[in-house]
């Protein structure tokens, strides 16, 4: 089944870069965005914002790419935010403790002052 997802990328300065994303996040979906972040790291980006506004689904692989996004940015020596206004997204963030992990925010203002 193909789903689309759409990702704008928005660089700031040398070091941290926007990703909007607008669609589903999904297994079938989420490796795009898991090859955007690691593409942003390997270009020397690794204070990353990954802005979920636009966003209308997340399932589980969905979160798993969140996660592996936040090591490999840490790993980096970076930092990686998260923006989301969506309650569903936000209960399940809570949920699965991920808001205790993840730099989750309202505004790309706020991701953005969160990477540093």
């Amino acid at each position: 089944m193909s789903r689309e997802l759409v990702i704008t990328e928005h660089p700031i300065d040398a070091e941290r870069h926007v990703l909007a994303v607008c669609g589903e996040i999904d297994q079938f979906t989420g490796p795009a965005l898991k090859r955007a972040i690691t593409a942003c790291v390997a270009d020397g980006r690794s204070r990353i914002v990954v802005d979920l506004t636009q966003t209308t689904f997340l399932d589980s692989s969905a979160l798993g790419v969140l996660i592996g996004a936040v090591r490999h940015v840490r790993d980096s020596g970076g930092a990686l935010a998260i923006v989301n206004v969506d309650a569903g997204s936000a209960k399940t963030f809570q949920l699965t403790g991920l808001d205790q992990i993840l730099a989750i925010v309202a505004t790309r203002e706020e991701a953005v002052q969160a990477v540093g």
